[in-house]
């Protein structure tokens, strides 16, 4: 046929396929469709023993480091975290590298039909069909199973209680911070909000929490008692005893469930990475049943935070000036941001682009930010959800003022307008040393720069 009917499917098509779903945001609190899909297609999250992570702020970061420990060690790792920043082959990962869009095409057409047939008996009751992030998530557990891996690093969506990860019973459940975000969806306040994402934690798991507000830890320590599971928290049996500015990042000594494991280098900035790393290793601590007097090999811990990376996590794309990408969405994120950005560097002048998505906290996120950038370029990010340049600016004037605000139609070009503006401010002689940019507010706006920077997907 000139024409076929049905032609090879790419990645561009599969993707055309997902995006003409109920995308990501709109969220439908049930997992049934999710367990009617896995019992067609075999269960393949029960093929290997997971570590499920989630939380507000901290998750990739968190589930990357999982990943890089737990492959130094010698086993092999599947990982599936969201959203991406440039492709979304980088949601599955296999022994740390995102599968290929030949395997991901391939992961879309193995369980299409069922899909299908999940799709059909949903509207015979009047239900909603697959959306794009359960069907991801289906996709992802049956690569890993197809492998094989020996453990899954998965990364909750948005909760915990009814996201599709959830279809699998975590091992090891691992809680991030957890603040303010999708309240529309998980609650107007932090303890309603952390017992959905304390969901995750199911009987005959280990529960690692992250340091939390005491209204969200009562709520997951609530959901500990009620399933009988072990729990370890930062700052009582695991923490960060020390840490130092490092070229490159930070040098750290942390208390972990088994013993101290000094001289740790984690080429990542920001104490709220260290954080990360301190919760990162407790989980693989009680994964491999570290406790007491029965720590983890020390080199292995060592070169395991040695090669872990965070891609659009303040992010260094580019030099003379500096340009930082950080995937900041939140308030809680920003002023995370905003601390390392003063604590960790010595920028004469710093210039900020932002991008934000509409349906966030944009006012709370300049806010958080007001005092760590000499100007600002508000733009708008490849994503059709990203704010209206006038909305954001009007945000930008009454928190940075109007002298230090200027606006540009496209990533690229606010970028481009952003160097200028941290050049043009340098002292005489100064150069372009002592100038950065930082380009955020969303998590697109950080892929959006590492694109135009020129790096490949990671």
């Amino acid at each position: 046929m000139i024409v076929p009917d049905s032609p090879p499917l790419t990645l561009a098509a599969v993707e055309h396929l997902l995006n003409s779903r109920r995308a990501e945001t709109q969220i439908s609190p049930t997992i049934e469709r999710m367990v009617a899909l896995m019992d067609l297609i075999g269960n393949p999250q029960q093929a290997y023993p997971v570590i499920q992570v989630a939380g507000t702020n901290g998750k990739t970061s968190t589930a990357r480091m999982i990943d890089a420990l737990i492959t130094r060690i010698g086993l092999r790792t599947g990982r599936f975290t969201s959203p991406h920043l440039q492709s979304v082959t980088e949601r599955i990962s296999i022994d740390g590298v995102p599968i290929s869009p030949e395997q991901y095409v391939s992961a879309y057409s193995d369980i299409a039909p069922y899909v299908d047939l999940v799709d059909a008996a949903s509207a015979r009751t009047g239900g909603l069909a697959l959306s794009k992030f359960e069907i991801l998530t289906a996709m992802a557990f049956a690569a890993f199973a197809e492998a094989p891996v020996d453990v899954a690093v998965v990364e909750v969506g948005l909760g915990g209680t009814w996201d599709s990860t959830n279809v699998a019973d975590a091992k090891i459940a691992v809680v991030t911070p957890i603040g303010l975000d999708h309240m529309d969806f998980l609650g107007d306040n932090v303890a309603d909000i952390a017992k959905v994402k304390a969901g995750i934690i199911k009987p005959d798991a280990v529960a690692i929490v992250a340091r939390q507000l005491p209204e969200a830890m009562d709520s997951i320590l609530r959901r500990t008692v009620e399933v009988d599971v072990a729990v370890a928290r930062q700052g009582s049996e695991f923490d960060v005893l020390e840490r130092s500015f490092a070229v490159g990042g930070q040098r750290l000594s942390l208390q972990g469930l088994g013993g101290v494991y000094d001289d740790i280098f984690l080429p990542l900035a920001g104490e709220h990475q260290a954080g990360n790393a301190s919760v990162a290793l407790a989980a693989v601590e009680a994964f491999f049943g570290a406790g007491a007097g029965r720590a983890l090999d020390l080199d292995a811990v060592q070169d395991g935070f040695a090669a872990s990376a965070s891609p659009g996590r303040l992010e260094r794309v580019r030099t003379s000036p500096t340009v930082l990408v950080d995937a900041a969405h939140n308030p809680d994120g920003a002023t995370a941001l905003a601390a390392a950005l003063a604590a960790e560097f010595s920028f004469a002048r710093l210039v900020g682009v932002l991008a934000v998505m509409a349906d966030k906290d944009a006012a709370g996120i300049l806010t958080a930010l007001a005092d760590s950038f000499d100007e600002v370029v508000i733009t708008v990010n490849s994503s059709h959800r990203s704010m209206p340049v006038a909305d954001l600016r009007d945000l930008a004037v009454d928190i940075f003022g109007e002298e230090k605000v200027h606006t540009a139609d496209r990533m690229d070009s606010a970028i481009a307008l952003a160097v200028d503006l941290a050049e043009s401010g340098a002292e005489p002689g100064e150069g372009a040393a002592g100038t950065g940019v930082v380009v955020t507010g969303s998590v697109v706006s950080a892929g959006d720069g590492r694109s135009l920077a020129g790096l490949l997907p990671a």
